[in-house]
């Protein structure tokens, strides 16, 4: 187990509905299957971070209903810490409604944050020792944009690095672009930012090279099935492929791949086998159903990674 690292995002309920393909405006379609469960892209990176053999401490915000219970539950049940989940009366647990087409294994999400929206200068300042002694921080968009800017603020002060998932895509401070470290864009995000559309290999290193620009020394482009792009402000980029596996549903592969990449390189691993290891995580997300059950462990992991 390498050093401790902070997870600071979002908790929703994901509720998921399986249907033949999915439907387009207007049209109502009958379902196969509906599921429902622990989600949000941060705590699905925390989840996938600490199965895959991370020290996880996950920062989040809930709120008091019925739906907060499916986080703190899930927590004590894989047994990661509760203490810096947040909790409001003010405003709903956040929740995400999910469509899956079986046709495509791909799905429509609409995410409501809730209360992850409304996360305080006060909880944010209760974690600055957190943060201090870890040495990655692992964010996203999902909860408010002050929070985010606060906790990286923290982070360049006791020299942490900071990851960032830009998702769901949104503009950035310019103040919080010299802050990030890492930044771990999929293809639409990567042209979200760069306006360079993502097709190929060499428009991958040539969005790298934005963000490279922006002071970011490791810039890392999923790009669904065919891989990733690894680039080091340091060196040349390379592409990594994608393990080829039966996609079931590709919910919540981008989060594996995180919480992969977390584990990895708090354990020291360099960035290519990072990103393997990563890759490896997704790669067996995909073959189950839901978004944090999903979620591999350390010894599936490592399996599949002898296999290939």
């Amino acid at each position: 187990m390498g050093r401790r690292t902070l997870v600071f995002g979002s908790f929703v309920v994901d509720i998921m509905a399986r249907a033949p393909h999915l439907p387009v405006p207007g049209e109502t379609v009958k379902g196969n299957g509906f599921k429902m469960g622990p989600g949000g892209k941060g705590f699905n990176q925390a989840v996938a971070a600490f199965k895959a053999g991370a020290k996880v401490t996950l920062a989040t915000k809930l709120g008091t209903d019925s739906f907060s219970d499916i986080a703190l539950n899930t927590m004590k049940k894989l047994g990661m810490e509760t203490g810096r989940v947040f909790r409001t009366d003010r405003e709903d647990t956040g929740c995400a409604l999910i469509l899956v087409g079986e046709d495509s294994s791909q799905n429509e999400i609409v995410v409501v944050p809730g209360a992850g929206l409304s996360i305080t200068e006060q909880e944010v300042d209760s974690l600055k020792e957190v943060i201090q002694d870890c040495e990655y921080v692992l964010m996203q968009l999902e909860t408010n944009l002050d929070a985010v800017e606060r906790v990286a603020e923290y982070a360049a002060e006791s020299g942490t690095r900071v990851i960032l998932n830009p998702a769901p895509a949104a503009d950035l401070p310019e103040g919080l672009w010299k802050r990030i470290d890492v930044i771990t864009p999929n293809e639409v995000e990567a042209e979200y930012y760069t306006g360079i559309p993502v097709c190929s290999e060499a428009d991958a290193a040539r969005a790298a090279d934005w963000f490279h620009e922006r002071g970011i020394g490791e810039v890392i482009i999923t790009m669904a099935d065919r891989g990733a792009f690894l680039s080091s402000a340091s060196g040349k980029g390379e592409f990594v492929s994608a393990f080829s596996v039966e996609a079931v549903d590709t919910t919540g592969a981008g989060d594996a791949f995180c919480g992969g990449l977390l584990a990895a390189v708090s354990e020291g691993k360099d960035w290519k086998d990072a990103v393997v290891f990563a890759s490896a995580t997704a790669a067996l997300s995909v073959q189950k159903i839901g978004t944090a059950p999903s979620m591999p462990d350390r010894r599936e992991i490592e399996a599949f990674l002898d296999n290939y």
